[in-house]
């Protein structure tokens, strides 16, 4: 049997157990309306930021840099991550706040693609796509094996008709739904003149899309070499901004063009792919997409790498090259 002093002493003590755990509870629960609050405070200002460069982006005057580039790069994603923590805020317990943040931060991140491969191609040429699946791109479970294994994504790029819904978009969408390997530009409209632009949608849909480390331009006449090109990316990686081709320059009456790749095949990096995306409405396009794509690189912190095997010819499939032209 107690005492009235020992039961007095217990009593004592689980109130003043009761109180800690009060005071704890209430300290976490005002420490997270805290964070709260700096949280949204500096997902405010973030805001204004974007806004800011998005409104200096639509004004037409000038291209933005890719440094400004890296930096909206870098806002965006930290407003998605401030966007998500403020939604366990606001979800908050009374006892406190609990987050479920570190347990997703935990994971091991997923790799990143090497490179996004796209394949240029029209209407009538689905001979040519047909020889490319069986050569070098895949199909189905082959193609998933390459994303999956090497990081390497291959999609067939073309746009619209400019008759909507004709017999050459079926077509198009029938292919699509057996192979499942096109990107399709619904806001571009086919047409050979208008080659350049397709480039550029081709860059800045891709780079919306994957988070890959590098972005490739190939034509539909060309046949790669997956592992070689997987070789020569691998050693570009340090070089974050990066033009690869068959670099070339010649004649334009009596001035030399800007530096450019050939068309057959180029491969520029992320940041620049991100450049594209932002700038397409201000980058000027010219009569072919090769020039074009130099063009935008111009008084630009770009590393233009001179890649020979790159240089597509009907000899160099044999000598290991990433390229060869049929």
């Amino acid at each position: 049997m107690q005492s009235k002093g020992s039961s007095s002493r217990l009593s004592g003590t689980t109130y003043t157990s009761r109180i800690s755990t009060l005071m704890l509870s209430m300290l976490a629960t005002i420490a997270s309306f805290y964070v709260a609050g700096r949280l949204w405070q500096d997902a405010e200002n973030r805001v204004y930021i974007i806004k800011e460069l998005d409104r200096i982006t639509g004004q037409g005057q000038s291209a933005v840099s890719v440094d400004d580039t890296l930096k909206i790069i870098a806002c965006r994603e930290q407003q998605k991550k401030l966007s998500a923590l403020e939604m366990e805020l606001a979800a908050a317990r009374p006892e406190g706040f609990k987050s479920n943040h570190l347990a997703v931060t935990n994971q091991p991140p997923k790799k990143r693609p090497l490179v996004v491969i796209g394949v240029l191609t029209g209407f009538s040429r689905k001979t040519n796509r047909d020889a490319i699946r069986k050569a070098w791109m895949g199909t189905g479970s082959a193609l998933q094996k390459m994303e999956d294994r090497k990081g390497i994504i291959v999609r067939f790029v073309i746009g619209r008709s400019s008759n909507r819904g004709d017999s050459l978009e079926r077509a198009i969408d029938s292919e699509n739904k057996q192979t499942n390997d096109f990107s399709i530009l619904e806001n571009h409209i086919e047409a050979l003149e208008e080659l350049p632009k397709k480039t550029k949608n081709f860059f800045a849909q891709a780079s919306e899309k994957w988070d890959a480390e590098f972005f490739a331009k190939v034509n539909d006449d060309v046949y790669v070499n997956i592992d070689a090109l997987g070789s020569t990316l691998a050693a570009h990686l340090d070089k974050p901004r990066t033009y690869i081709g068959c670099m070339k320059s010649g004649e334009v009456f009596s001035e030399q063009y800007f530096r450019h790749a050939s068309g057959e095949m180029f491969v520029i990096s992320q940041a620049l792919a991100k450049f594209v995306s932002i700038n397409r409405s201000i980058l000027r396009t010219y009569a072919h997409d090769d020039v074009s794509v130099g063009s935008w690189f111009i008084g630009l912190d770009v590393k233009h790498v001179d890649e020979k095997t790159f240089c597509c010819s009907s000899s160099s499939w044999s000598s290991g090259a990433v390229c060869a032209g049929v």
